[in-house]
């Protein structure tokens, strides 16, 4: 940051008196900018023993699969949030959503969190963003085709929950992506 989004005057970063951190202050007007994380929500959207992914058409990591998600707009909930995603980028409509999975990804600045909902129909289709949308079984996941850990450890975490009907919500920091990946 350069220039203050109030005044337009260069912005130094320095500690504010009574905080703790270093802040982009503007040296005219005084204004503080804070940056704070920025919040992806989504959806894992069910239909029977399947569930729904998404090929990405955009970048970062076009081509992998993922579940339906993206950044939240201001004035919306994170379950409206996950509901426009899921309808951006599936076309799919779902319904019954319950928050399950919530990942913290300081190194990125970010917040990810997945909502458990069923699928309304099976009319579903790539949207803009997708170049195929998909129902798969546990056993067709292309698991080395994933392209986020947050997508793969939600995955994980849902078909080891199905198994005894009892879906916590869970709260998990996950490493950097190159980490993941190296794993992988």
């Amino acid at each position: 940051m350069k220039y203050c989004s109030q005044c337009g005057g260069p912005v130094v970063q320095r500690i504010p008196d009574g905080d703790n951190r270093l802040r982009y202050v503007c040296e005219s007007c005084h204004t503080i900018h804070y940056q704070n994380p920025r919040i992806v929500a989504g959806c894992l959207p069910v239909w029977g023993e399947q569930v729904l992914l998404c090929r990405r058409a955009i970048d970062p990591r076009k081509g992998y699969w993922t579940l339906p998600a993206g950044f939240m707009e201001n004035g919306e909930t994170m379950e409206q949030a996950a509901t426009r995603e899921t309808l951006e980028e599936a076309c799919a409509r779902v319904r019954n959503l319950s928050l399950y999975t919530l990942f913290d990804l300081p190194h990125i600045s970010q917040v990810y969190t997945f909502f458990r909902a069923e699928l309304v129909d099976l009319d579903f289709a790539a949207g803009e963003e997708s170049l195929e949308v998909r129902l798969f079984h546990e056993r067709d996941i292309p698991w080395s085709e994933l392209a986020f850990p947050t997508v793969g450890r939600t995955l994980e975490c849902y078909f080891a929950d199905r198994a005894g009907q009892v879906f916590p919500v869970r709260n998990e920091p996950l490493a950097p992506l190159l980490a993941y990946y190296k794993k992988a």
